[in-house]
């Protein structure tokens, strides 16, 4: 298990960006060289656990609990397949690691990788497609399509900062046994909301949005939060 690329993205105009002046960060491309990654801070004031990583759209993205995303070579390989062999780079899908060997989707809420030496990084979720991420593939029905393949890759937080760089090897030092990954996590909050009260055993290692969606469900009287892993 490997990254095949560190990927850093730029502010570049896109018609639906929600960052000032219409600017995303989301055309990411692989850095030559070490890239420092530490926590950026809170949602809404920090950005891109990489240094040097663009996010511009502060209020949606961004932040401790989505500082580093991550998708497996091996899915932008299967969706090359989808897309009639349209060529994916590393780093087209706005991922910040390119990996090769790593279930990205299939990582479990919490579960813990050491990249290279020195840094930590913790699952939070899945990722959710929006309208920019749309704009910049520019494939019809995007949301749809990558909504209804369920295969999301995945948010982290960083535990311990750290430098990596392409090549660096990826060890996964924790995996929790709850069964929750980000793959049934962005299903619960998407198209299998019942899945939701499922959620609670992953606790303070969920991204505290999909927590507090599990939560309101649960108080609604959606479920009593048994556990789920298939």
């Amino acid at each position: 298990m490997r990254l095949l690329s560190v990927n850093v993205g730029r502010p570049t105009p896109l018609p639906s960006a929600g960052g000032p002046g219409g600017l995303s960060g989301i055309d990411k491309r692989p850095f030559e060289g070490a890239v420092r990654v530490s926590d950026p801070g809170p949602k809404g004031t920090g950005g891109s656990g990489l240094a040097g990583d663009a996010v511009c759209d502060l209020r949606n993205h961004g932040g401790s609990d989505q500082a580093v995303y991550a998708f497996a070579r091996e899915e932008l390989d299967a969706w090359e397949r989808q897309l009639d062999g349209r060529e994916l780079a590393n780093g087209s899908f706005g991922e910040n690691l390119t990996t090769l060997g790593v279930d990205v989707s299939g990582a479990l809420i919490g579960e813990r990788w050491r990249v290279g030496a020195e840094l930590l990084l913790e699952v939070t979720s899945g990722r959710i497609p929006c309208r920019t991420f749309a704009d910049h593939i520019g494939e019809e029905k995007w949301v749809r399509r990558f909504t209804q393949e369920a295969v999301t890759g995945a948010y982290l937080r960083v535990v311990e900062p750290g430098t990596i760089r392409a090549g660096d090897p990826v060890e996964i030092v924790h995996r929790p046994d709850h069964g929750i990954t980000a793959a049934l996590q962005f299903r619960a909050v998407t198209t299998e909301r019942t899945l939701l009260p499922s959620l609670l055993v992953a606790a303070s290692a969920l991204h505290p949005e999909a927590l507090r969606k599990a939560r309101e469900y649960v108080a609604r009287g959606g479920g009593s939060g048994a556990r789920a892993g298939h």
